[in-house]
């Protein structure tokens, strides 16, 4: 032991290594529960994975579209919207007023087409004054006329009267006469009184004939004045359609100021309205798109899908989807379910795909891989949450999942194999 040395190796070794607790040594599990445990566990492996499947799933983008295509309302030219009539949303009917367009042009005189309206206004009270005048005088005409009618006629009535009562004095006249010629024939009276009988016979025969002549006269003169009554209102009347066709002229042309001046653009079917491009205000050009109408009374909508053709195998229509819409996002409003209606054979073109931006495949810009067009109909016609309706429109995006092939776990787990199986494999033999 050396000097520096306070104390023994052996004791401090001790204080180094001695215990501070109580060692306490518990029993083992038995072995039986353990093989127990491990088989149950293996068990349930297998069964999880004989019994267990999976399917497949792929997400694809769809954009909304109607069965109904949408009527778009260009603009007929430049302008400015000086009023809008519906709001998006309202139903329409045909013909009801959409726009208020002011197409109207300035110039230093004024507004051209307030200026040409006031014009046209003015020939069209002047022209109408003229007709006013022209029936005036033609009713003072044919009433003049009627009554120089109506006289004639009663002058006519008692002109028929007298040749009536003439005519029967002249049948008298004549009887007598016959009788005279019996008197002279038997010697009763001379023949001065023979042929003074004869001579007023023919007194009243003429005087007969004359009023005859007359009563002709005045029938003729009758016949004449109805004849240019007729002629007269004739004239009138083809005069007052001639200033007449004037005023048609001028309300064309109070059209054709108006319509460049203020133009109303009105709904072309019955339908609800979709998009409203102006307020009131704005600026418009020629060709741009004011509104779109859908049309009908019943919107029924469906998704548009691009299919991936690795997909297209395993999907069929009459398989559901799940749809989630970008408007309305699936954390709060959950997702909605749908049908695929119709799934096309032949890949679709880029520009078909094109007109359908909503859903356009972004791995198109990167690879050449072939899409299939697939339509998807939605089971809720009216989307509701909260008690409250949400409405759907064209062109809204959503995400939908398409369920793929089923398969059991092991299957997947074993997927690795199955490709170098194929990689291994020979050629393959009908």
């Amino acid at each position: 032991m050396k000097d520096n040395e306070l104390f023994r190796k052996e004791a401090l070794y001790h204080q180094r290594h001695h215990w501070l607790g109580k060692a306490l040594l518990l029993r083992g599990m038995p072995v039986w529960l353990i093989i127990t445990f491990t088989l149950f566990f293996i068990a349930i492996a297998l069964i999880v994975l004989v019994k267990g499947e999976y399917n497949r799933r792929v997400n694809v983008r769809g954009e909304i579209f109607s069965l109904q295509q949408t009527v778009n309302i260009l603009a007929p030219q430049q302008g400015r919207i000086n009023k809008s009539y519906v709001e998006i949303g309202n139903k329409v009917v045909k013909g009801a007023p959409i726009y208020e367009l002011d197409i109207s042009r300035d110039t230093q005189s004024g507004n051209l087409s307030q200026k040409s309206k006031i014009s046209i206004n003015q020939q069209v009270t002047l022209t109408n004054n003229i007709i006013g005048k022209l029936k005036e005088n033609k009713k003072i005409n044919i009433d003049k006329l009627t009554h120089q009618l109506t006289e004639y006629k009663k002058s006519y009535n008692n002109t028929k009267a007298l040749v009536e009562n003439s005519l029967n004095g002249v049948k008298d006249m004549q009887q007598s006469m016959k009788n005279y010629d019996d008197y002279l024939k038997r010697g009763l009276i001379s023949k001065e009184q023979s042929y003074n009988q004869r001579y007023l016979f023919y007194q009243q025969q003429s005087s007969w004939q004359n009023m005859n002549s007359q009563l002709i006269q005045e029938g003729l003169q009758i016949i004449n004045l109805e004849s240019e009554i007729t002629s007269t209102s004739t004239d009138f009347d083809n005069r007052i359609s001639e200033y007449e066709l004037k005023l048609s002229e001028f309300s064309r042309m109070l059209a054709e100021v108006d319509a460049n001046g203020t133009l109303v653009i009105t709904a072309p079917v019955t339908g609800k309205v979709e998009n409203m491009a102006f307020t009131e205000g704005q600026m418009f050009s020629l060709g741009d798109s004011l509104a779109q109408i859908l049309p009908g009374d019943k919107q029924y909508y469906q998704l548009m899908l691009w299919l991936p053709n690795h997909s297209l195998p395993f999907v069929r229509a009459g398989d559901k989807v799940n749809i989630r819409y970008d408007a309305y996002p699936y954390e709060k409003f959950g997702q909605f379910s749908g049908e695929i209606t119709s799934l096309s054979q032949v890949p679709a073109t880029e520009s078909e795909m094109m007109s359908y931006r909503g859903s356009y495949p972004a791995t198109t810009q990167q690879s050449k891989e072939a899409f299939y067009k697939t339509i998807v109909a939605i089971h809720d016609k009216t989307l509701k949450f909260d008690n409250k309706t949400l409405p759907i429109s064209n062109g809204m995006s959503a995400e939908v999942t398409l369920f793929l092939e089923k398969r059991p776990l092991y299957q997947w787990i074993l997927s690795p194999y199955y490709d170098i199986k194929r990689s291994l494999g020979g050629p393959v033999h009908e």
